[in-house]
């Protein structure tokens, strides 16, 4: 299979995991949506949460006092979205075709998204539906690697579709955007042994495998967490680092 035909599959594979994937995909952290959202000022501001999924990004930002606007291109995922946020605005889009007009909102924030972008034709349209000055933030979640058994804990459950090297530059540079900000979060998630796996099943890489591989991996990982101490008994904390790159349109 091509590399992009490989990226598709992975890219449309969450769709059938949408109900798991809104249970124990992590949120993110409220600071981490403040600092996306500073240059604006004071709000509340109108947010586009692009490639909104399950609205894990969604419900932060409406804690936060913001207006949202949501838009994601799996139906079954915005089926899932609109269940729990039933009153945001929930359209069919995707990054490429924007269904907003031009200048509409102050900010498009991407949760767990933007790699799997086309990023030449997906940034010219975000630019589009941003007001002059708007901001442009995506956010990642990923466990912290600096933890030892977070570490080991995702080399025991590396999968054949597992390529982490994929995504080559996540967010290109734009003539339409300024200089990109970054900024790294410290965040957390209450799991244990078996949600922790749970959540690992949410990732493309377990949802593109065979069901022997899944079935293998699952056992692997869970035998590894039951014999970790920090992960053995009852609840724990899975240590995450939320990385945020931030823009301003420069129209």
């Amino acid at each position: 299979m091509r590399h992009e035909d490989w990226r598709a599959r992975r890219a449309n594979s969450f769709g059938a995991a949408a109900p798991a994937y809104a249970e124990h995909r992590p949120d993110y952290p409220a600071a981490a949506v403040r600092w996306a959202l500073e240059p604006l000022g004071e709000g509340p501001h109108r947010v586009l949460d692009l490639a909104a999924g399950t609205g894990k990004l969604t419900g932060v930002v409406l804690a936060e006092g913001h207006q949202v606007t949501a838009v994601e291109p799996d139906e079954e995922m915005l089926t899932e979205l609109v269940r729990r946020h039933r009153n945001v605005r929930a359209l069919p889009g995707s990054a490429e075709r924007v269904p907003l007009p031009d200048d509409t909102v102050d900010a498009v924030l991407v949760g767990q998204a933007f790699h799997w972008f086309d990023a030449a034709r997906a940034l010219p349209e975000i630019a589009r539906v941003l007001r002059p000055g708007g901001v442009l933030a995506a956010l990642w979640n990923g466990d912290d690697h600096s933890v030892p058994w977070v570490a080991e804990f995702h080399r025991v459950g590396r999968s054949d579709a597992d390529d982490r090297n994929s995504y080559g530059d996540w967010m290109p540079a734009h003539g339409l955007f300024g200089e990109t900000a970054e900024r790294v979060f410290a965040h957390s998630q209450r799991r244990t042994a078996e949600s922790l796996v749970a959540t690992v099943n949410t990732h493309s890489h377990m949802l593109v495998v065979d069901a022997a591989e899944r079935a293998r991996l699952n056992a692997r990982m869970l035998d590894f967490l039951k014999r970790t101490p920090e992960t053995a008994e009852g609840e724990f904390d899975l240590p995450l680092r939320t990385y945020v790159l931030r823009r301003c349109a420069g129209r």
